[in-house]
């Protein structure tokens, strides 16, 4: 028992480092993320985002591909910031969605033609640099080649009009409507890409209970 006890006054008597707090974007942005019912303006900053680019149906091959390419590198920059002494906690999933006229209007067409980039919020100081290398490093691993898709991305998008969608992503039209015609009463148009924050996972939350920010740009 004495034993013990020393090692335990030894263990406890030792200094310990401070541990920096994780860097949290959505804590602070707080009012960007804000979720209300119905449609509200709110004002969003520049953003930088770790993104890729392309074509088709939500939820299919090339889809889930880059979802899961875009995911190995968020996770592998996070990984080297934070045994570098900086951490952060890595942000959801977020798309911006446009059809061939590149306009936020899109759900008229084929699933197959919609555009997306899939995003997930960085903070500021994350540099190009960092996500080169570790795209070089997914890379030297056997990771897919869809890594190298992956790059930095900055998005200014000013006021916007949005709103929380809960139910499944087929039924947001009706949460849209009511956002257009608040922009409408505003006299305000939209003017940027139809954006996606993804609060729920769909793979563990019932269709009828997703949870999704829905934020459209808007101009005079």
């Amino acid at each position: 028992m004495a034993r013990a006890k020393g090692v335990a006054s030894k263990t406890t008597s030792k200094k310990r480092l401070p541990t920096a707090a994780k860097v949290d974007v959505y804590a602070l942005h707080k009012s960007e993320y804000v979720t209300p019912k119905s449609p509200v303006l709110v004002d969003v900053a520049p953003a930088r985002y770790v993104a890729i680019e392309g074509i088709g149906e939500p939820g299919g091959l090339a889809f889930t591909t880059a979802v899961g390419a875009l995911y190995n590198v968020a996770f592998t920059v996070k990984m080297a910031r934070k045994f570098a002494g900086q951490d952060y906690v890595v942000a959801k999933l977020e798309g911006l969605w446009w059809g061939s006229s590149a306009k936020a209007e899109f759900l008229s067409e084929p699933r197959d033609r919609w555009h997306w980039r899939l995003m997930i919020r960085v903070p500021d100081f994350i540099a190009a640099a960092e996500t080169e290398e570790a795209i070089a490093t997914l890379v030297g691993r056997g990771k897919p080649e869809d890594v190298r898709r992956v790059g930095l991305y900055d998005l200014a998008e000013g006021r916007c009009v949005q709103m929380l969608h809960v139910g499944s992503y087929d039924e947001e039209p009706r949460s849209l409507e009511q956002m257009r015609a608040f922009a409408a009463a505003r006299g305000l148009r939209f003017t940027g890409k139809h954006h996606e924050i993804y609060l729920s996972d769909p793979r563990r939350v019932a269709p009828d209970r997703l949870r999704t920010i829905l934020r459209l740009p808007v101009g005079a």
